[in-house]
């Protein structure tokens, strides 16, 4: 029996291509967000949608610099359901179709478990679940009235698998893993509509906020610093 390589061939593409494919991520304005739209553009993406309810700074006007009328800014609050669905429609009306959503805005308070309040647990969970979820239900309602078979992809975070020593926060981790477990169940019913539904779990990664954090070597020094200069509503740093 002939040997059967399962190699790819010498000349095998993988570049992911998202050719004509009009794509929305929140809190894309810096951030992981500002690099998922980075490496969308580079696979062809037509055009790239920050929903952001911070104003764009010098990271998003050098990417959108670079790429001519295909990386774009729509001001979008992802805790208020009316918002989310008026920027929906503007990104159809405006491209034609949407194909994809990436709810990756998210917030984080790091402090001990013992220091938080309801109201700061609540406002966690208010961002980082029932805004991604409300992103997802917007997308995947417009998907099937557009007839296309779109992709969600919900950004989680490793600390739904297991505690950020370097800077612990007991209910963000909470939040995140109430997305991966989500995800199931969306990919689950919403399958037979065509749409797709994934998480990704990042590990740390070099953003402004993690890059304040790492100027202190003691975990304690992290959590008070940190406390203070995350309250407001950005793309999770890790």
């Amino acid at each position: 029996m002939p040997y059967l390589s399962t190699e790819p061939a010498p000349n095998a593409s993988f570049q992911v291509t998202l050719s004509n494919k009009v794509i929305a991520i929140t809190g894309a304005n810096r951030g992981i967000g500002l690099g998922l739209a980075e490496v969308f553009l580079a696979n062809n993406a037509a055009v790239v949608y920050s929903l952001d309810v911070l104003e764009p700074g010098e990271e998003f006007a050098a990417l959108a610099k670079k790429n001519p009328n295909r990386f774009k800014y729509l001001h979008m609050d992802v805790t208020d359901e009316p918002s989310i669905q008026k920027t929906v429609d503007q990104i159809v009306e405006a491209e034609g179709a949407i194909h994809g959503m990436v709810a990756n805005a998210g917030m984080t308070k790091h402090q001990p478990a013992l220091d938080f309040t309801r109201e700061q647990v609540e406002q966690l969970y208010r961002l980082n679940v029932f805004g991604a979820f409300s992103c997802a239900q917007a997308a995947a309602r417009k998907f099937i009235q557009l007839g296309v078979k779109g992709s969600i992809v919900f950004t989680a975070s490793m600390t739904s698998y297991r505690p950020n020593r370097a800077g612990p926060s007991a209910p963000y981790g909470g939040t995140k893993a109430a997305l991966r477990n989500m995800t199931h169940t969306l990919a689950m019913e919403w399958a037979e509509h065509g749409i797709r539904v994934n998480s990704v779990s990042p590990g740390k990664c070099r953003t402004l906020r993690s890059a304040h954090q790492d100027k202190f070597a003691d975990n304690r020094c992290r959590v008070r610093t940190n406390s203070d200069d995350c309250e407001n509503r950005v793309s999770t740093g890790f």
